[in-house]
């Protein structure tokens, strides 16, 4: 996604976690804890993949996308499909994007990453940066033709 800014990325922790996990440290409860909204989100609006999940390897992990932002209002903390997120990103300014993975069999689940999208992130918007001149210069053009048109 070309809009896609200031990405976070959680694989260290992610390591880390599996890690303690497999040192003992930490139970399989204490991470296989996914709630049943996040397993009916996963369900409904997630993106498979074919990744294993790293504790029970007999499931593939799910990628659920959630949304947050002022302009969202109500939608707020919704998951949404991978498709919607591009629509979204054209009619808003800006919004923060959580991707989660889920196991649906063992519920394993952990923060992926997050990143900001929306319009504030293309060249031009908003500031008056990036090719102002040609866009002038271009409706100054259609205008031309729109008048040659009507003669």
């Amino acid at each position: 996604m070309r809009t896609q800014r200031q990405v976070v990325d959680y694989s260290l922790q992610k390591r880390a976690v599996l890690r303690e996990l497999l040192a003992g440290r930490v139970g399989t409860y204490d991470v296989c804890d996914a709630s049943p909204y996040l397993k009916n989100a996963a369900r409904f609006h997630g993106e498979p993949t074919d990744r294993r999940c790293p504790i029970c390897r007999s499931e593939n992990l799910t990628l659920v996308h959630y949304i947050y932002g002022d302009e969202l209002k109500q939608s707020a903390g919704q998951a949404r499909t991978l498709a919607e997120l591009p629509v979204l990103a054209m009619t808003l300014r800006e919004f923060q994007v959580f991707v989660v993975e889920v196991c649906l069999g063992c519920d394993w689940n952990h923060l992926v990453e997050q990143y900001l999208l929306g319009r504030d992130g293309l060249p031009g918007d908003g500031d008056g940066a990036g090719g102002s001149e040609q866009d002038a210069a271009g409706a100054g053009n259609v205008g031309r033709r729109r008048r040659e048109a009507q003669r």
